[in-house]
């Protein structure tokens, strides 16, 4: 049985997000929670669906994408219980799931090419979470909310 992934995008992410979900998949169950097209549509309402979506439990972790990936990172952050990271390279996707343990990755359509964002999901997926004094620090973050 194939992992279940979550995808989701404004208009700005509509081609990244497409071309993500053909590129995974083979590999994971992709569950697409639109946009559908590149009409303009409102990011924080497409955003905060599919972050419900994590919530519920019906996907365990969602990429969200939006034109920049700064209005997909701030929507899918005023859930409690989302940990979003919006993520440029390698680095900070590996980064966010070891120490952070990010359910959510924010990408930038209109900022990445396909070939990094894809290594980028990549890494994001393949990481695990390393726990310990993270796990810590996450308690502190979610006391907070």
């Amino acid at each position: 049985m194939k992992e279940k992934i979550g995808i989701a995008s404004d208009h700005g992410g509509f081609a990244l997000k497409e071309f993500l979900r053909k590129s995974l998949e083979e590999s994971y169950e992709m569950v697409d929670y639109g946009t559908k097209s590149e009409e303009s549509v409102d990011y924080p309402t497409i955003i905060g669906d599919a972050c419900r979506k994590v919530l519920s439990g019906e996907v365990p972790r969602l990429i969200a994408l939006c034109g920049t990936g700064i209005g997909a990172s701030i929507a899918a952050n005023r859930f409690k219980g989302i940990r979003a990271a919006l993520c440029h390279d390698e680095f900070t996707a590996e980064m966010s799931k070891r120490h952070n343990n990010a359910n959510v990755l924010v990408l930038g359509g209109r900022v990445l090419g396909t070939d990094l964002a894809l290594r980028i999901v990549k890494k994001w997926i393949e990481t695990d979470f390393e726990g310990g004094r993270h796990q810590k620090r996450l308690g502190l973050i979610e006391e907070q909310s």
